[in-house]
């Protein structure tokens, strides 16, 4: 991130505790005049320990500086643009994009963040979510790989990691002839926003298969709760955007390989036939009300053709709105709620949203 202000960067030396040595430092070349921000010895950057200040960009007499941890200079990245982190391949750019290496890598940007004091977003697969054109100005924190693990544990239960893509564990399932993760397949999501949505579809959900769940507090505490601590409902939990879900912890029933098979694949199968693919979209956009279906009630209003911009409902599914290639995210924002109007206004019914829409309008 580049620092162009003095408070900022004030804020920062203190969060990586560099005050009193950055004094000391001083004090041995006071020959040399300060700039506004830095003494002027620090103009080509230095480096502290593992902590490197250096300028990012020079205008004038004025310096934008950088401060990064060199251990972490490799996984805490500034300006990303999120477009290719969304299923709708839409956003702005993040301040700051985070994916950590390991459950250490965490604790200490959650340590430092406590003094900073950032907006943090837990990004999963992106298949639920729609980035603003205006960007996030903050955080997004995306597990990486090192966080997909998936594994028998010794009492025969699962222990799958919160990266783990939905899919590779309804596969894994299948393999090893445990049923009730058959659903998964059609989730192109990862298990820890699985967990966090309590996602499903054909009449199961995530809440029915938790032993446990662990995960960090964003003041960086470990907890694990068991599935009676956990407050689940229709399409989420009490978990939210809080916490940073690590490991779940699923209770695994044997059964027969063949029926399982047959049953996933009768899953995929319904989901081909009814829904959208190779589209840009992030699926189900709004939430079924009790005992009503969300794309009936939008075809009910007279919204199956409706488009602004490069936005526009699917023809297949009239829940999933679609990016049809030069789509703007305010595009598709602006026809979330005009369908929400005009299903208000025939129905009575106000629609709740499914997808998350995150960042600066």
């Amino acid at each position: 991130m580049a620092i162009k202000n003095k408070k900022e960067l004030v804020r920062q030396i203190e969060a990586y505790g560099l005050r009193h040595k950055l004094a000391e430092l001083a004090k041995r070349e006071v020959a040399k005049r300060p700039f506004r921000h830095l003494p002027k010895q620090f103009s080509k950057g230095i480096l502290i320990g593992n902590i490197a200040i250096v300028p990012k960009k020079h205008t004038g007499t004025r310096y934008a500086y950088v401060i990064a941890d060199m251990v972490e200079a490799k996984i805490l990245h500034d300006d990303i643009n999120l477009k290719q982190y969304s299923w709708f391949n839409l956003g702005g750019n993040a301040k700051n994009f985070f994916k950590p290496k390991n459950y250490s890598d965490i604790i200490n940007f959650l340590n430092r963040n406590k003094k900073l004091n950032q907006n943090i977003h837990i990004l999963g697969a992106g298949s639920n979510t729609l980035f603003r054109d205006g960007g996030f100005d903050g955080t997004i924190i995306k597990l990486g790989k090192e966080f997909s693990n998936i594994k028998i544990l010794s009492d025969g239960n699962l222990e799958v990691g919160a990266a783990c893509l939905d899919k590779k564990v309804a596969n894994f399932a299948l393999e090893n002839s445990i049923k009730d993760f058959e659903f998964l397949s059609c989730i192109p999501g990862s298990i820890g926003g699985t967990v966090a949505m309590n996602s499903g579809c054909y009449e199961h959900e995530i809440a029915n298969s938790i032993i446990s769940v662990d995960f960090l507090t964003l003041g960086g505490e470990l907890k694990t709760f068991k599935r009676d601590q956990i407050n689940f409902y229709y399409r989420g939990s009490d978990f939210g955007e809080t916490v940073i879900i690590l490991n779940v912890k699923l209770k695994a029933i044997k059964g027969n390989k063949i029926e399982i098979q047959k049953k996933q694949n009768k899953f995929v199968e319904q989901k081909k036939i009814s829904q959208p693919s190779k589209i840009k979209t992030c699926g189900s956009t709004f939430k079924n009300p009790i005992n009503k279906k969300a794309w009936e009630l939008i075809k009910q209003s007279g919204c199956e053709n409706l488009s602004i911009g490069g936005a526009r409902l699917s023809e297949k599914h009239c829940n999933f709105f679609m990016n049809n290639g030069d789509a703007s995210s305010k595009d598709i924002e602006m026809l979330i709620e005009k369908v929400r109007e005009k299903v208000l206004r025939k129905t009575g019914i106000k629609l709740d949203l499914e997808i998350k829409i995150i960042g600066k309008k």
